[in-house]
């Protein structure tokens, strides 16, 4: 554990404060703290960098419930709060959680616990930055690629159209509307792979070599690998998805796609639909090798790959949500 995890203690009883602070100084914590609500509050005005809070609820000139809410509506960056609460306080439990709050601890406080409680509440501090990392990573490769202006973002709601009108309509996918959420959240990330592509082949004009093509080939794999690593140490279902998104997304239906020739179903579904997302944004989108496509073009060429290189369900929901893909087209034209 790193001292540099700073925390904020909020409770008007010097002696749970100094109960707190032994117990995460123990840890290796860095410990700030305040006798009640608003100086707690005031501290984090000043200290963004605390992102981890612990907090009392009954207290005077702020309680606990109001910081809790003042933070939930003023915060840019998540702070992940922790409440003090006795076995006796179960409605104020329920409050706190309501208004925001992430875990409890019951009193009289264990300093096992309270590490323990802290160390998860790290945990999703630290999936939180690399979520923030990543996709930080996802707008580099799109801007050294030739898929600038709101690619990313296009790609996104189509996505997410298509993901959403696949849980109403196929229930043997599996998609819950919450992980249709999670599809477009990591959809931006198909294309990670490309920073690790030369210049001169993201940017050519005309056609590629076949020696070129295969290169430009690996930018599938290149990508997955990275995601690939990164949720093998973080076993975040977020990375997990991503992952097979930016590694399978050149797949196709009928096997003939890259980089392992799945065949069907075994493609995972949100390769499967990230494909036509980023499929129909590349047609209808200027590149350096070509111009846009007429929406009328783009679909009479998905509906020729139907059963070949797209999955007949995800060509079926385009043309069923094409409305809408047009209007997302048009929001986010360059």
């Amino acid at each position: 554990m790193a001292a540099h995890h700073k925390i904020l203690v909020v409770d008007d009883d010097p002696a749970q404060r100094m109960l707190l602070r032994m117990c995460l100084e123990n840890g290796d914590y860095s410990v700030v703290e305040a006798d009640n609500g608003l100086r707690g509050y005031e501290i984090l005005e000043r200290e963004p960098d605390i992102r981890l809070v612990v907090t009392d609820l009954d207290m005077p000139v702020m309680h606990g419930f109001e910081l809790i809410e003042k933070l939930r509506k003023s915060d840019v960056r998540y702070r992940y709060i922790i409440v003090l609460t006795s076995s006796e306080e179960q409605g104020a439990l329920v409050r706190a959680l309501s208004l925001g709050a992430d875990d409890y601890i019951a009193k009289p406080v264990r300093p096992d616990e309270i590490r323990l409680r802290v160390e998860g509440g790290i945990r999703l501090l630290r999936l939180e930055i690399q979520e923030e990392l990543i996709l930080s990573m996802a707008k580099l490769a799109e801007y050294r690629s030739d898929e600038t202006g709101y690619h990313l973002e296009r790609v996104q709601h189509y996505t997410r159209t298509l993901a959403r009108h696949l849980a109403e309509q196929y229930p043997g996918l599996k998609i819950s509307q919450q992980l249709a959420e999670e599809y477009a959240r990591v959809s931006p990330l198909h294309d990670i792979g490309k920073v690790a592509i030369p210049d001169a082949i993201l940017h050519k004009p005309g056609k590629l070599t076949d020696e070129e093509f295969v290169t430009m080939r690996n930018h599938a794999g290149i990508g997955g690998q990275l995601l690939k690593d990164i949720y093998t140490k973080s076993r975040s279902p977020y990375l997990k998805t991503a992952y097979e998104a930016a590694m399978y997304h050149h797949e196709r239906y009928d096997g003939r796609g890259y980089p392992e020739g799945l065949v069907g179903e075994d493609i995972p579904v949100v390769a499967r639909i990230v494909a036509l997302a980023d499929m129909y944004d590349a047609m209808t989108s200027v590149r350096c090798y070509k111009d846009a496509f007429p929406h009328e073009k783009a679909k009479k060429i998905i509906i020729s790959e139907r059963g070949s290189h797209l999955d007949p369900k995800m060509v079926d929901s385009f043309l069923v949500k094409e409305d809408e893909w047009l209007a997302i087209r048009e929001r986010f034209k360059d």
